[in-house]
């Protein structure tokens, strides 16, 4: 059940201490396993606010996912991921930053953009890297790498060590396919001289619920109408086209990389990587 934070100050305790009284985002809670979890989910920036008390909370923090390439380009790779247990929080207010995804690349052959920073806690997850376009442009590194456009051939750029993967590498000139973006779980794959590479996949995390939840899985890589579009990660990663029907991009509030364009009139646009997400778990 979801509950705004006008309606519900969340409490909890942590062995001996006070109780912790805190607000902030949308708040859910759920039982697991007879311990009940108390959940602050961010998606959008916003404040975690401690009235009183004291605990250790688990925390997720994702970045925005990059940007795809147009014109056979590289998918954008995942936001960095990460996430932890035990950060000590007391009363007093704590800024929450969730960055958004980034734009792909429309119109003119070119890569996309990187994804924006999410910060807590004193954790900053680096944005997913933009995929590479389909002339020179290569991909850009980030929480994981975009994948390499066509023309350029290009390698995927790095991911962010603890964080994600690195993008995959495109096909020659002539085989017209772009790399997949990398993911939390796995590197973007590489595109062969028929299929461009699909994105790689991401990993689980917190979730509102007990439904165990995967974010930030990479952008699949685009080609041209005669050979096969890059999938999307799990976690998600939007697909690549093939010109028809269009590229998807990333799934809001997962860190997801976007799929990259493909050849033809229509469908060679980029699209956007999906905004990261903030949850605090206690």
């Amino acid at each position: 059940m979801v509950l705004s934070q006008a309606l519900l100050g969340a409490v909890a305790s942590s062995g001996g201490a006070a109780a912790l009284v805190a607000t902030g985002g949308i708040i859910t809670q759920y039982v697991d396993s007879g311990t009940t979890y108390r959940v602050h989910a961010f998606r959008g920036d916003g404040k975690f606010v401690v009235a009183s008390g004291a605990a250790d909370v688990d925390w997720l923090v994702i970045a925005g996912g990059g940007g795809s390439g147009t014109a056979n380009g590289g998918g954008g790779g995942a936001g960095g991921m990460q996430t932890g247990t035990g950060y000590a929080v007391s009363a007093g207010t704590y800024t929450v930053t969730v960055g958004a995804g980034g734009i792909g690349k429309k119109g003119a052959t070119g890569r996309g953009a990187s994804g924006n920073n999410s910060v807590a806690l004193g954790t900053t997850s680096t944005a997913g890297g933009a995929g590479g376009g389909g002339s020179s442009e290569g991909p850009y590194t980030g929480g994981s790498g975009g994948g390499g456009g066509t023309a350029a051939a290009s390698a995927g750029a790095a991911g962010t060590a603890g964080q994600g993967s690195a993008g995959g590498t495109a096909a020659s000139a002539s085989a017209w396919g772009g790399g997949g973006g990398g993911g939390k779980g796995a590197v973007g794959a590489g595109a062969t001289s028929s299929v461009a590479g699909n994105g790689g996949n991401g990993a689980t995390g917190y979730g509102i619920t007990t439904t165990v939840k995967t974010y930030a899985g990479g952008g699949g890589g685009g080609c041209e109408a005669t050979y096969t579009a890059g999938t999307g990660g799990t976690g998600g990663g939007g697909a690549g086209s093939d010109g028809d029907p269009l590229a998807s991009g990333g799934v809001p509030n997962t860190g997801g990389g976007a799929g990259a364009g493909g050849g033809g009139t229509g469908g060679s646009d980029g699209t956007d990587g999906g905004a990261g997400i903030v949850i605090i778990r206690y």
